[in-house]
């Protein structure tokens, strides 16, 4: 989730529709400056009793972000506590039980994510390696209840954290027990954004399913493969979903945007707080009618904050974000952005893979996004068809999409070489959740902890 580094109050306020609108649009990149964004949380546990430290205690989340400095970062407060860290690598930031999330720079190749995936991980090992702790990467915590788990001194999760149980039963699961991995990329006019967001909102399960490794809830197999995906399902439908309006003729910023000022409100930030307007609703603020702040009008800051409390499966802010996958081990950091960029940033693969997936209706679409969750590749799809019969397809036409964009490193080598994780789960149609049930029920004899020793980073 975003962290907030500035006030808002030198923020230009919005006067206009069109200033919602123009927050998409100042997007718009020509094709040599579309850069990659990746994004992936861990879990933090304490290698003694694989506890998940709390912020304030000894050696716990507040002295990781302090040891961190070491290498650069510098420090982002809320009020008296670090919240997060900025560098050249992006930001370190706190998801609300203490994930840790890289929010990588913008980068021009796949070959500088994973370099930069590679610095921060060992940064975080070598820090680890001297307070006792390490690090997890799995979409769920494998054994933690809820109320084991600490929270992060940040507003905007104390006001999530209220208003989670009024909307959906799983939100707190969201909020305290899921890990992800997410890639932002860039576009060059509004139907360039239209087309690569109803390819990856079509193919995300796709993504889910290549990905899903969250197959455990409290110490036993939950009967999901991906149950950080379900998670979702029963989050907040006003703020969550596949967005049957992205694949109508006409979509665009003004069609996302009418989409976004229907989202219920969380927050304002204000004077370095936040102000609580959960349910509330931003065409209000518009007209000053904001209850919490009667009279005042919002920011460019606002709506900014406002487009990030959105949660679909892909979302549009002056980039697009793929928020398919489960969080997972290095060589799956690098290879979701390898999906995506593979996918969308070459013209052929654009086309190929919306041929794959153009016929589907609204309905099988969504049906493929309620099965996912459970089925992975064994999801079925229109003619009859399932996930794991086209998902070799689909990562040839992302390799041959890499391929193309021709971006080597120093030894000769282009990007598609991070998709061999994907090709090996689209060969055997085993995703990684379904690898760690056999060795559950296996070697481990079910004995949860053994996820430590073999899944740690």
């Amino acid at each position: 989730m975003s962290t907030k580094t500035v006030s808002s109050e030198s923020d230009p306020v919005i006067e206009n529709r069109d200033q919602l609108i123009g927050a998409f649009a100042k997007g718009e990149k020509p094709p040599e400056r579309w850069r990659i964004g990746t994004e992936h949380e861990k879990f933090v546990y304490w290698h003694k009793d694989h506890r998940a430290p709390s912020y304030e205690e000894p050696g716990g989340i507040h002295a990781l972000l302090v040891a961190l400095t070491k290498f650069g970062w510098e420090p982002i407060y809320e009020g008296e506590s670090i919240i997060a860290l900025s560098g050249p690598d992006g930001n370190v930031s706190l998801e609300p039980a203490g994930q840790l999330e890289l929010s990588g720079a913008p980068l021009e190749n796949l070959h500088e994510t994973c370099a930069e995936t590679g610095r921060h991980l060992e940064q975080v090992k070598s820090v680890g390696d001297r307070l006792g702790f390490g690090m997890l990467g799995l979409g769920m915590w494998p054994d933690k209840t809820r109320a084991e788990l600490p929270i992060m001194p940040k507003g905007r999760y104390e006001i999530m954290l209220r208003h989670m149980p009024r909307v959906g039963t799983l939100g707190l699961d969201m909020m305290l027990r899921t890990c992800t991995i997410q890639v932002n990329l860039d576009y060059e006019t509004e139907s360039d954004m239209a087309k690569k967001f109803r390819v990856g909102l079509a193919l995300q399960p796709l993504a889910t399913a290549l990905f899903a490794n969250s197959p455990f809830t409290e110490g036993k197999p939950n009967g999901f493969l991906s149950y950080r995906s379900h998670i979702w399902s029963d989050t907040d439908p006003a703020r969550t979903g596949m967005l049957p309006f992205v694949f109508e003729d006409g979509f665009g910023y003004e069609r996302y945007a009418d989409y976004a000022l229907d989202v219920p409100m969380y927050f304002v930030y204000r004077d370095g707080k936040y102000i609580d307007a959960s349910g509330l609703s931003f065409r209000d603020f518009l007209k000053g009618k904001l209850s919490v702040l009667p009279g005042e009008l919002p920011t460019i800051s606002d709506w900014n904050d406002h487009l990030s409390t959105a949660f679909p499966e892909v979302r549009l802010k002056s980039f697009l974000e793929m928020r398919g996958a489960d969080g997972g081990r290095w060589n799956k950091i690098c290879a979701l952005p390898a999906l995506w960029v593979g996918l969308l940033y070459d013209g052929t693969a654009l086309d190929a893979a919306w041929d794959v997936v153009k016929s589907w209706t609204m309905e099988e679409r969504q049906a493929l996004r309620d099965a996912v969750p459970k089925m992975g590749l064994d999801a079925p799809i229109a003619g009859g068809r399932t996930l794991g019969d086209i998902a070799a397809e689909v990562v040839d036409i992302a390799g041959a999409g890499l391929t193309a964009r021709a971006r080597f490193n120093a030894s000769g080598d282009n990007e598609s070489g991070f998709l061999d994780p994907l090709r090996e789960t689209a060969r055997t149609r085993k995703v990684p959740a379904q690898r760690l049930l056999d060795r559950y029920h296996g070697e481990w004899k079910g004995d949860i902890s053994k996820v430590y020793e073999e899944f740690s980073f």
